[in-house]
């Protein structure tokens, strides 16, 4: 599979650079998030490198067809009304802490539409079950894909969130008017 993955990649004429160890726990912090190709060409890359990562999803996208395919490629449905249930950080951060090994893809924006109000969530996440933060890359103005940056969350969210948004701000979503780090 690692193979097929490089070879799509390469004839989309997209690059593909990761550099970070290959650790047991982690988070795939991702953005620009302005497009659906962005959740296909990140499957691609990661997969293109013999790793396999989850990533959250609106449950809504889990119905039958494609629920059974989402969870088989590791998809985690993300309930979009939490009354009466356990926060989501929560429920991941116990999915880390019980697991020997796992990485989970999060896009902080939470939404392909432009938003300044990112999530928070997986900075709370990676602080409670004491796993790294990695940062992803999708530049559609270079036709990189680039995982070359681990961050280390400080409990500081929002200091953490400001730098985070600083390490993303040169880079373009397939549809730029869609990305802001402001």
């Amino acid at each position: 599979m690692a193979k097929l993955s490089a070879a799509i990649l390469r004839m989309l004429g997209w690059k593909v650079s990761i550099t970070i160890p290959d650790y047991p726990k982690c988070i795939v912090c991702v953005a620009p998030h302005t497009s659906n190709w962005d959740f296909i060409l990140g499957e691609l890359a990661y997969t293109s490198i013999g790793r396999k990562a989850g990533f959250l999803m609106k449950d809504t996208w889990f119905f039958w067809p494609l629920g059974c395919f989402f969870r088989a490629i590791g998809g985690i449905a993300v309930p979009r009304r939490h009354k009466g249930k356990r926060p989501l950080t929560e429920v991941v951060a116990e999915m880390f802490n019980e697991s020997d090994r796992l990485t989970i893809a999060i896009t902080p924006e939470g939404t392909r539409s432009r938003t300044s109000d990112w999530h928070t969530g997986f900075l709370r996440i990676a602080k409670a079950a004491n796993v790294p933060i990695v940062l992803g890359v999708l530049d559609f103005a270079t036709k990189n894909i680039m995982i070359e940056h681990t961050f280390e969350p400080t409990g500081d969210v929002d200091t953490d969130m400001r730098r985070i948004k600083e390490f993303y701000r040169p880079y373009k979503g397939k549809h730029p008017d869609k990305f802001t780090t402001e």
